[in-house]
């Protein structure tokens, strides 16, 4: 919602033409709480990413037998490495580093892939809601950073890191610490007059940030606040509870994280189709 509000018309337009060839644009309308077919189908898009994991249509590379590859799609693979960058610090002694997850790599696989005029629209269409979708995952620090244990384990961004969390829920609640991040700006389910308030109350407070048209850069940011504030203090063996200083702390780098995602997001996409809506090109149906 916050870069559909900063997109030009035209911009609006294209992206809208493209994202009705998605074959899940129908479902996206159904679901959505607003007559704006164009700006239903921008919003609903942003989770489909998350949204397929738990659709029986969609597989696990390596847990599930390949499902049969329906209209309009180029495969039916979840694709959950697309998520995340699991980069640690290096080790002192050697300076070396390991990573899994490919979310840098596929952000620029995508940029490449929507700002192709001469690509396939049905491509296209599957493109934009991962290019949405990835840049808010950039933006989250434990998407782009792991920490490893001395036996050599990931914590998996924050996946494996218990913590009691007291201030999402009534009653002090266990989660892992990748969750407690990725629901500080706000649930999925978010929609209507209350997205709206949202990111009125966003757009509010926060700028637009300094000019960072590269993906890397976004991971940059992340990793830095990912090892400096994104894990709180541990007191010997027990599970960490998120304490009121760090949860404010958090929840401001959340917020503002998530609206600069939203400005960089529309400034890529109007960087991206801007010679395309000049030249008056159309979308083929």
């Amino acid at each position: 919602m916050i870069a559909w509000e900063q997109l030009d018309g035209g911009t609006r337009a294209k992206v809208a033409a493209i994202l009705r060839q998605h074959p899940d644009f129908a479902r996206w309308q159904a679901r959505a709480r607003t007559p704006d077919h164009d700006l239903a189908a921008f919003l609903e898009s942003s989770t489909w990413p998350d949204d397929i994991r738990h659709d029986t249509r969609f597989y696990t590379r390596g847990v599930d037998a390949p499902t049969p590859t329906l209209a309009g799609f180029p495969d039916m693979e979840r694709r959950l490495d697309w998520h995340y960058l699991d980069h640690d610090d290096p080790k002192p002694a050697t300076g070396e580093s390991r990573s899994s997850g490919s979310l840098d790599r596929q952000l620029a696989t995508l940029v490449s892939i929507v700002g192709d005029a001469k690509a396939a629209v049905e491509l296209r269409a599957y493109a934009i809601p991962w290019l949405i979708h990835l840049v808010g995952d950039a933006h989250q620090p434990l998407h782009t950073v792991s920490r490893y244990g001395p036996d050599g384990e990931s914590d998996r961004g924050g996946n494996n890191q218990v913590v009691v969390n007291t201030f999402f829920y009534a009653r002090p609640t266990s989660m892992s610490l990748h969750r407690y991040w990725d629901d500080l700006p706000g649930p999925p389910w978010l929609r209507g007059s209350r997205l709206e308030a949202a990111v009125s109350s966003l757009l509010s407070r926060h700028a637009s940030p300094p000019t960072a048209k590269v993906p890397e850069q976004w991971i940059e940011e992340s990793q830095s606040i990912a090892r400096t504030q994104a894990y709180p203090p541990e007191i010997g063996d027990a599970v960490p509870t998120i304490s009121a200083e760090f949860h404010a702390r958090a929840l401001a780098i959340a917020e503002r994280r998530v609206t600069e995602a939203g400005y960089r997001l529309a400034e890529v996409l109007q960087r991206l189709l801007r010679d395309e809506i000049q030249s008056g090109d159309a979308v083929q149906h």
